[in-house]
């Protein structure tokens, strides 16, 4: 434990000397982004109202809250308000990760340290760009709702609700609920959450929902797995560009339409493999809420248009949950989302100017680094699939031969995919 403590602070006195500029790092200034976007931004969200025409603003409205949160701290200037808050979340995310762990060495004792040594690691990985934006309060209030799912379903539904309203992915949490009464409870309350919200939002400050246009016409993002064809083609007299677009630095030109259709192409099919996969499983875990998430994000990370390098930052938190149930079996695509992340760091900021130039060594990295995201998307919806479906299956097959019935035991009556012997409990899940 003191250890845990000890290099968590270690790290992050580290990332905070980073973005205070007490230590350089190479490459982009990563800061720029707090002190100049999201201070303007701030000077005009304080004014009652959404940034008006700004494309840049692609974001649910509940993200106004982040942005101006740093009013909380007025005896700071924006900047240093932010990262203080940035640093708290993270502290709170880790105090989360390890008082679940501490309740698994007493009566739930299928908890482990080892998701908060995840997030330990995995967040000082991605450098100073973890503090420099407002993913890793996102990610906080993620891993609160996978955390508590099993104690108060509600509670996490307002929870990834509220997640989802600052920037959409939390709504992937949602994917692994427990059916039955477990995912009434959680999905009810994330719909009236989020509709509250919204019209609360939509009411008090106009443009709320002008977010949802401000993405149209955006190409492909130069770090993303679709980048690749691009990086590639310039080698072999592609015309294109690159240039800033829509706040990032992404491709335009010939075929980069087809690219970005391919995505969004891929994106629905990983959606479909989802809504599949609910349909089949047959058994819940503790850890099957968190597997799925997991695999849900990391599905829509590479086949996104846009992998920016804080999109880490998330997959690490729900590394770190997964990890920390032990009953779930996403330890190495958690490994490799952490060493992704490291890989993330030389990339941006690192060499950027390499990634940007599509020379040997940004290619390279490019490379590496989604291909260790497509790795652990793979794995992780392998695994996922293994546990909910083929294995309880297979072990439902004596039963069904003795007439204990075809269907694998979900024959509760409610959809919660109980295997045949396995006792029941009231949240619904399936003790392994």
């Amino acid at each position: 434990m003191r250890l845990l403590i000890a290099a968590w602070a270690a790290t992050r006195t580290v990332v905070l000397l980073c973005v205070f500029k007490v230590i350089t790092v190479p490459g982009p200034d990563v800061t720029s982004d707090v002190s100049v976007i999201y201070q303007g931004w701030y000077r005009v969200l304080s004014t009652g109202v959404f940034p008006p025409d700004d494309v840049t603003w692609q974001y649910p409205p509940a993200a106004a809250l982040a942005i101006l949160s740093p009013a909380l701290l007025p005896f700071l200037e924006y900047p240093a308000a932010f990262y203080v808050l940035a640093c708290a979340a993270d502290a709170a995310a880790f105090a989360l990760l390890l008082y679940a762990s501490r309740r698994g060495a007493g009566r739930e004792r299928g908890r482990s340290r080892a998701g908060a040594w995840v997030w330990v690691a995995g967040v000082p990985l991605l450098g100073p760009t973890v503090y420099a934006r407002y993913d890793l309060m996102v990610t906080t209030v993620a891993v609160a709702a996978l955390l508590v799912l099993a104690r108060s379903p509600r509670t996490a539904g307002a929870l990834a609700a509220f997640g989802a309203l600052l920037k959409v992915w939390p709504a992937l949490l949602l994917a692994g609920t427990p059916r039955g009464r477990v995912t009434r409870a959680v999905w009810g309350a994330a719909v009236v959450t989020a509709l509250a919200l919204t019209a609360a939002f939509a009411a008090a400050m106009p443009g709320a929902l002008d977010f949802l246009t401000h993405q149209r016409d955006r190409g492909t993002e130069v770090e993303s797995v679709g980048a690749l064809v691009f990086h590639v083609a310039r080698h072999f007299g592609w015309e294109g560009q690159v240039l800033l677009n829509y706040g990032s630095v992404e491709f335009l030109g010939p075929y980069v339409d087809l690219v970005s259709t391919a995505a969004l192409l891929c994106t629905a099919a990983a959606f479909g493999w989802l809504v599949r996969w609910r349909l089949r499983a047959v058994e819940w875990t503790a850890s099957t809420a968190a597997d799925a998430a997991f695999a849900a994000v990391l599905l829509f990370t590479v086949t996104s248009r846009v992998i920016s390098p804080q999109y880490m930052v998330w997959l690490v938190g729900l590394a770190a949950v997964c990890v920390t149930l032990r009953t779930g079996r996403q330890g190495l695509p958690a490994l490799l989302v952490v060493v992704a992340t490291g890989v993330t760091l030389l990339e941006f900021p690192l060499n950027f100017g390499s990634v940007v130039a599509s020379d040997a060594l940004g290619v390279t990295l490019l490379v590496v680094r989604n291909g260790l995201l497509v790795a652990a998307a793979v794995l992780a919806c392998a695994r996922l699939w293994r546990t909910t479906v083929t294995e309880p299956l297979r072990r439902a097959e004596p039963a069904g031969r003795d007439g204990g019935g075809e269907d694998g035991g979900d024959g509760d009556g409610d959809g919660r995919g109980r295997r045949p012997g396995a006792p029941e409990r009231e949240d619904g899940l399936v003790p392994r």
